[in-house]
């Protein structure tokens, strides 16, 4: 089927580029035929404990919310009965319906996540006019995914916070004298969970699965014996118990949903580790195993309720006698942990790809694994996200208070994220408007009144997630307009290739060996070849101008990952191409170019690099002065480009330069 008319296209494949096949051999230990049940059956477990690990943490603090004393709800046979129709249809609508039906469909290439589909819904089609006269919109799209992706550091923030505090708190179901100790023990285990980071998680990695698994089968175990006792609660399924709760509850029923919506928080994950897993093992794992498990522990904390009205405080460690309780807090402590550990190497991903995509600068990147696939670290971002998880704990001290703080960003990510699909739905898919329309709408109206009932938090501590992503989409916007600025500056400075090459030939003394050149103009000379003409006055026989390109793209096929245009005197121009779910590996790619037969050896390859020290001015053309100040903060403390662009270092020479913007 041709791309447009619904069918993803096929991702293409990339010696980089993890392979289905990892995950099934990490979970079971061993080589899985490709295609075989066993096969699925692995990847469908190694999604449990990457995918679901977010939406599993959910039953410890979700439906006891709804019956948190800020909304003055008693625990009635009505109410219960209301808010478990609530969870269940949002648990069918969001996750059934709109994700796992429809969101997955826009893959990009394979990839998903907010960075991906708006790059699927800003990208102009092959053989397609660039849509001046649409620019605008194009550029609002663009910076609706941006503040997508920054809400999405908030949500790195909130979920091991309260995932860890929410597991704690169950200590005090066992014995008030826990009571001193959940904060320091929240404490102790979010400490140990980042400085567990450096190591990656390579090993652990293999147990996520079957973890989440017994998880899982816990929950469900517990619920089904409490719905032993009063399976009458499975009336709950009938929407007619959900509407007649807003009529008699009003605008407190409303607010209810700002809770209920705890239940759906892992829903963005599902889109984001797609290109992980695949659709149909998460398809696969979400119906046979999270689904009943979550729909069976909420209707058994339901009626726990209907049994026990002052279980509301704590109902899911009701659900267990009192030696249970101390075990199953253990239990729930690991699943956290996984559930947290899942959304921080999200959040290591999400900021790579938006390193390549350009939004962000260079970061310092650990590669921790050579085989598994996300198997980043990256030290600044682990230092920020633990000490902003401690912050949050001492400052809210229990998962009740940090619950307002949760759901404000994911409603509003849940929201764009419709919008952008109604983009790639109409503009990529080309499907009938007809269809699109009220099927957008229908999403629309169920994402706007979650994100209404979650606005109201803002006061009580929805401004955490906003005000994260606020400065992470102020930088954003910063480091690409001052990029633009910047290579402005620079074009205008450097001289344009063909006029350049003849003088620069002719004036220098040719030495052997190769000199590789990078620069972002791939038309204009690099100011570094001039500056080591004009100081040191030689020129090496073989001299590669080398210009690295980050496409919109999450992968690029190895035929398509590298141009050369042989130039005269020895000269080449190349052009190496990564896509933004990648990591650039230059010197290793460039030796697969064909260069005249000789290859490129390290004792006579030198890679010159540009270093420009960047100087805020009130020249005109530019930005406010304060934004460009930012900017020269992060130019001039982005990650080493050798590193970066995985240059060996003892074979790199930087020259710098002075840059006013």
């Amino acid at each position: 089927m041709p791309p447009g008319d619904g069918a993803p296209e096929e991702p293409p494949t990339h010696e980089s580029h993890p392979t289905p096949e990892a995950y099934a051999d990490a979970v079971a230990g061993h080589h899985v035929a490709p295609g075989g049940s066993g096969y699925r059956l692995a990847l469908a477990l190694a999604a449990l404990g990457v995918v679901y690990g977010d939406i599993g943490t959910s039953p410890l603090y979700a439906f006891k919310e709804c019956f948190g004393p800020h909304y003055g709800l008693a625990p009635t046979a009505p109410n219960v009965l209301g808010v478990l129709s609530l969870v269940f249809w949002a648990l069918v609508l969001v996750i059934s319906v709109k994700y796992l039906g429809f969101v997955m469909r826009a893959d990009n290439e394979g990839e998903g996540g907010i960075l991906a589909l708006t790059a699927l819904a800003t990208r102009i089609r092959a053989g397609e006019p660039a849509p001046t006269g649409k620019a605008r919109r194009r550029a609002v799209l663009l910076a609706m995914g941006m503040f997508g992706a920054a809400l999405l550091y908030g949500d790195g923030v909130i979920t091991p916070a309260i995932s860890v505090l929410s597991a704690m708190e169950g200590l005090e179901v066992a014995t008030p004298v826990f009571a001193p100790y959940v904060i320091p023990l929240t404490l102790a285990v979010i400490v140990l969970l980042f400085l567990a980071q450096r190591r990656g998680t390579a090993r652990i990695g293999r147990i996520f699965g079957p973890v989440t698994l017994v998880w899982f089968s816990t929950l469900g175990v517990l619920g089904l014996i409490s719905l032993a006792h009063t399976p009458g609660v499975l009336a709950a399924v009938n929407p007619l118990y959900g509407a007649r709760f807003f009529a008699e509850n009003g605008l407190p029923g409303f607010l209810v949903l700002g809770s209920v919506f705890l239940v759906v928080t892992g829903g963005e994950a599902l889109y984001a580790d797609m290109g992980h897993f695949g659709p149909a093992p998460i398809r696969l794992a979400w119906f046979s195993v999270v689904l009943p498990a979550l729909l069976l522990n909420y209707f058994g904390q339901g009626a726990v309720l209907l049994r026990e009205p002052e279980a509301a405080v704590n109902p899911l460690f009701h659900l267990v006698p009192g030696w249970g309780v101390v075990p199953l807090v253990a239990l729930a402590t690991v699943a956290a942990s996984v559930a947290s550990q899942a959304i921080i190497t999200g959040t290591f991903s999400l900021t790579m790809q938006a390193v390549q995509l350009g939004f962000i600068p260079r970061m310092h990147v650990v590669h921790t694994s050579e085989t598994e696939f996300g198997q980043v670290y990256v030290p600044a971002l682990n230092a920020a996200l633990m000490a902003a998880c401690l912050a949050l704990v001492l400052a809210f001290g229990s998962s009740s208070a940090l619950a307002a703080a949760y759901g404000v960003g994911v409603t509003t990510d849940m929201t764009i994220t419709t919008v952008l699909l109604f983009v790639v739905m109409r503009r990529r898919w080309r499907w009938a408007l007809g269809l699109v329309v009220p099927l957008s709408a229908a999403f629309l109206f169920v994402d706007l009144g979650f994100w209404g009932a979650n606005i109201v938090k803002v006061p009580h501590g929805g401004w955490v997630p906003l005000l994260i992503a606020a400065g992470a989409y102020l930088g954003m916007t910063t480091w690409r307009r001052g990029r633009a600025i910047l290579g402005a500056r620079l074009a205008g400075t450097a001289l344009p290739l063909a006029l350049a090459l003849p003088d620069v030939q002719q004036r220098a003394t040719r030495v052997p060996g190769t000199a590789v050149y990078l620069h972002g103009n791939p038309e204009r000379t690099p100011p570094a070849l001039l500056h080591n003409l004009k100081h040191n006055k030689v020129l090496h026989d073989r001299v590669i101008l080398l210009h690295v390109e980050a496409l919109d793209h999450p992968h690029v096929r190895p035929a398509e990952r590298f141009e050369h245009e042989p130039l005269d005197g020895g000269f080449h121009r190349v052009t190496l191409r990564y896509g933004f779910a990648e990591v650039p590996r230059v010197a290793e790619d460039l030796r697969r170019v064909p260069l005249g037969g000789r290859p490129l050896g390290p004792l006579d390859t030198t890679y010159f690099l540009g270093r420009e020290r960047v100087l805020a001015s009130d020249k005109p053309g530019g930005m406010a002065l304060w934004r460009e100040r930012l900017f020269a903060y992060f130019s001039n403390n982005a990650a080493n480009a050798a590193d970066f662009f995985g240059l060996p270092p003892n074979q790199v020479i930087e020259i710098g330069a002075r840059v006013e913007i």
